[in-house]
């Protein structure tokens, strides 16, 4: 294995210390960079494994900047920085790196944070490189199926859906030889694995077309001509009245489309393409395009035995295929299918079958525990223990002993043996709930346990060997914790393999009226009553409410209001008064700001009254009674640029 890194760092004395720590744990360093510019150079020439990558450089880009070309050429980097605000933390996450060190690090974190970072880079393209020959295997296996061509579309979907977020799909031949006809079948998403299929007959009647309109429409629409993507699908006028994709995004609300032609099997043949939608702007990348294109030889492959006659629209109207397949099967008490829940779905289904670590983040109340259960119950390990731990409520002096055991007499009180939550979990899952609320000195074992995976018992001789899976959910934002030096850096990056963000309900409000029916119809029947639902007007009202408290406040106020209904109807739910913000002055009352974040913001004040000037009797340095380099140095640890505030 190639394992030549490159160092970015324009401190020599630094980084000729990163060189002398790298070649004594045998690695081998291809070159060292003061600037992006340098850094460009020798990436082109030297092709290194990996970049340790400072943030702030000589000249004016940044290591964020460079950042963002390794990225593009999947080599995996680890910045280096002596600042560690929550500010430059965001903005280095944004570029998704290997690792994060802050200065001064130790050898040993260093070369910890190398393995991390090639266990995120290895296990990343080897599940992507796995995922995408399992969906060529699927795709290639529909070819055999004694299936119609509705159903082998339909299989054709549920295999491409983990890959490819849409929210609706149209599958469409056009024959040049036909009069420019189309033939056109779409399948709605409507939940996780559950789809609506709609032939051309049943979307005239949901778009109120007449038979001609359609026929009309059908003759204009013309296959795209190679794979791409827009994220601005509006309705728009156009001329010679509304086109297809117009007519989708109006009547469905989709706002973005990616196409996937198919070549012809024969010069002038048909050609087949498929369209996939969604509701969400921003939903498609050119990683979708590129995915297209490699995966287009197995969909033609998969369609080739599939028959594309020309229909014409009949004058009658028959009804479209309800949907199929219930989405509770899979994702039990979880309720909705907006597209932010349907994506949190895709991605459980993806990381499921692995044993990689899921770090689930999220509002307290939106439903992480259903998640945690979700993915192993979709596991290898589903037959085995899930063991729930909830990080907050065990007492400090409690939290080892419950986690990993003691031996009998390892201290007052422990009068036998105790098998620990991680020895229960055995060959099954542990699900570590406010993994953010964990003693810093429990942290380190647990760093130990996914790195060994072995633990130790309390007054233990010997370490014991644990076989388990490891999903930890939180509603702190660790990275802010990290900087504040409350969770370590490298727990973070070892337990953020695969992190899956709930959203609040707030965000996915169009889930509310499903969420009231599910848990009416749960409370009435515990105690035996017929309610039918709330009324119109109490559902706009909770469709109107901020929700704070998530899912798990409008579970409880459905379960009061249930109690306290007169009717068979809900009529009123008195929902809290939302409190008034408070005055940003008197959050900054609350929130004491710590040392480095008072020397930086002096710093900067001082250097706006010098109009950026460092030195000279009138610089910032005279005025702070300190060197310039003394200022300088500080500037950088702390983050600010000479201009950045001018």
């Amino acid at each position: 294995m190639n394992q030549h890194i490159l160092i970015v760092e324009d401190q020599f004395v630094e980084a000729n210390h990163l060189r002398i720590m790298l070649q004594r744990a045998g690695y081998t360093v291809c070159g060292v960079a003061r600037s992006v510019e340098q850094a460009e150079e020798l990436l082109e020439k030297e092709k290194p494994y990996l970049v340790l990558l400072d943030i702030f450089l000589a000249g004016n880009k940044t290591g964020i900047d460079f950042a963002v070309q390794l990225r593009e050429q999947n080599v995996p980097f680890i910045y280096l920085s002596a600042n560690s605000n929550e500010e430059v933390l965001n903005a280095a996450k944004a570029t998704h790196p290997n690792g994060f060190l802050v200065k001064p690090f130790r050898e040993n974190d260093l070369l910890v944070a190398l393995q991390i970072a090639q266990y995120h880079h290895e296990n990343g393209l080897e599940s992507q490189l796995r995922k995408e020959t399992q969906l060529q295997t699927q795709l290639a296996n529909i070819t055999t199926e004694p299936a119609g061509r509705e159903q082998k579309l339909l299989m054709i979907a549920q295999v491409l859906q983990p890959f490819i977020p849409f929210d609706f799909v149209t599958a469409a031949v056009t024959c040049a030889g036909a009069e420019g006809k189309t033939d056109l079948l779409h399948l709605r998403r409507v939940g996780f694995n559950e789809y609506q299929t709609i032939t051309p007959e049943g979307f005239a009647i949901i778009a109120n077309l007449k038979p001609h309109e359609l026929t009309a429409l059908q003759a204009r629409h013309t296959a795209p001509a190679d794979v791409a993507f827009r994220n601005d699908l509006y309705p728009r006028p156009m001329p010679g009245g509304p086109t297809l994709r117009g007519l989708i995004a109006d009547v469905f609300s989709m706002k973005s489309v990616l196409d996937l032609p198919l070549p012809a099997v024969s010069k002038g043949g048909p050609v087949l393409y498929f369209s996939f939608y969604s509701r969400r702007p921003d939903a498609f990348a050119a990683q979708h395009a590129a995915l297209g294109r490699r995966v287009r030889p197995f969909l033609l492959l998969a369609t080739q035995s599939l028959h594309w006659p020309v229909v014409n629209v009949p004058t009658e109207k028959p009804a479209y295929a309800p949907p199929s397949t219930s989405q509770n099967a899979v994702f039990e008490g979880i309720i909705g299918n907006s597209p932010q829940l349907t994506e949190v779905f895709d991605l459980v289904s993806q990381v499921a079958p692995a044993d990689t670590s899921v770090l689930i983040t999220g509002e307290s109340g939106t439903g992480k525990e259903r998640v945690a259960e979700s993915i192993h119950a979709l596991s290898a390990r589903s037959g085995k223990p899930l063991v729930k731990v909830n990080c907050a409520a065990l007492p400090t002096n409690l939290i080892e002993s419950e986690l990993f055991g003691h031996e009998r007499g390892a201290f007052t009180g422990a009068f036998e043996r105790r098998t620990g939550r991680f020895e229960q979990a055995s060959n099954g899952t542990i699900f570590l709930d406010e993994i953010g609320d964990m003693p810093l000195e429990t942290q380190v074992k647990l760093l130990r346990v996914l790195q060994q995976k072995e633990i130790e018992r309390i007054g233990g001789k010997a370490p014991v060997k644990v076989n388990i899976r490891i999903i930890a959910a939180t509603n702190r934002n660790l990275e802010k914790e990290v900087a504040e030096g409350r969770f370590r850096l490298d727990l973070y990056y070892r337990l953020n393999v695969f992190p899956i963000h709930l959203p609040s309900l707030a965000e996915r409000r169009e889930d509310i009226p499903f969420l009231v029916d599910h848990f009416v119809r749960v409370y009435a029947g515990k105690i035996g009553r017929k309610i039918s639902g709330v009324s119109d007007k109490t559902l706009k009202s909770l469709m109107a409410y901020d929700w704070p408290g998530n899912i798990r406040e409008l579970e409880n106020l459905i379960e009061r209001s249930v109690l306290l209904a007169k009717g068979h109807v809900i009529e009123q739910i008195p929902l809290p008064v939302n409190k008034p913000k408070e005055l940003p002055e008197k959050t900054e009352e609350v929130r004491l700001k710590t040392i480095f974040e008072n020397e930086r913001d002096y710093i900067i004040q001082v250097l706006q009254k010098c109009n950026g000037r460092i030195r000279g009797e009138d610089g910032a340095a005279a005025i702070l009674n300190i060197p310039p380099t003394t200022l300088g140095s500080k500037m950088k640890k702390l983050g600010i640029k000479r201009n950045y505030t001018f």
